[in-house]
């Protein structure tokens, strides 16, 4: 019997670091992803949230009823969700330091492992819109993703603060003879924050180096 494979346990390095900066080189991995803009804590953010765990859910859960399951096939913890944020080409052009929610676009995503493959993605996807008619499933990318080298740390308390972490990660690059490549940020959501007091939420923040 095969073991689940739990990113917790066995993927520490990518998913659980310590709350001071690090260098790390990040490999490719396969994501399925979806695009969004405005306030995450207006309706449009939830949504895409809710049908990204739709359709990770079907990816987990489905294969188990399969006979031929897909080849290299394992069972596992769905990953955690990531967010890649940015403001849009309006708000960079007038940017005088300040940021309006409202300005930001973002794109969300759920890790998936190595046997998903396009053919087998796209049988998931139609069972899971035949289960739960979602038209946003229809945006959902799935695509490889590359992050290489970059710089992270894990943040614990209110999305507002991270200014303060990343101003340590921006110095600690600067020592290690890094530069931080845009301002644009990755988020990997440890806890729920739909559910977690803000002052006990766990976020991994990352950016990109050269």
């Amino acid at each position: 019997m095969s073991t689940k494979h739990e990113w917790r346990k066995k993927e520490k390095a990518i998913y659980l670091p310590k709350n001071k900066p690090e260098v790390i080189d990040v490999p490719d991995f396969k994501f399925i992803t979806l695009r969004g803009e405005g306030a995450p804590e207006e309706e449009p953010f939830a949504n895409v949230v809710q049908t990204l765990y739709s359709l990770a859910y079907g990816i987990k859960m489905l294969p188990k009823r399969m006979e031929v399951k897909p080849e290299g096939y394992f069972d596992f913890t769905v990953y955690p969700l990531e967010g890649v944020w940015d403001i849009n080409d309006e708000a960079k052009k007038a940017f005088d330091g300040t940021i309006n929610k409202e300005d930001f676009v973002y794109e969300l995503m759920i890790r998936q492992p190595d046997y998903v493959k396009e053919e087998f993605y796209s049988e998931i996807l139609n069972a899971v819109k035949n289960k739960k008619p979602n038209p946003m499933l229809d945006d959902v990318e799935f695509k490889v993703v590359s992050e290489g080298r970059c710089i992270q740390m894990l943040h614990v308390g209110k999305f507002e603060d991270e200014p303060a972490s990343f101003e340590k990660m921006e110095i600690f690059a600067e020592e290690q003879g890094l530069s931080r490549l845009s301002k644009v940020h990755r988020e990997i959501y440890l806890t729920d924050f739909r559910k977690v007091a803000p002052e006990k939420l766990k976020t991994v923040l990352r950016f990109k180096t050269v």
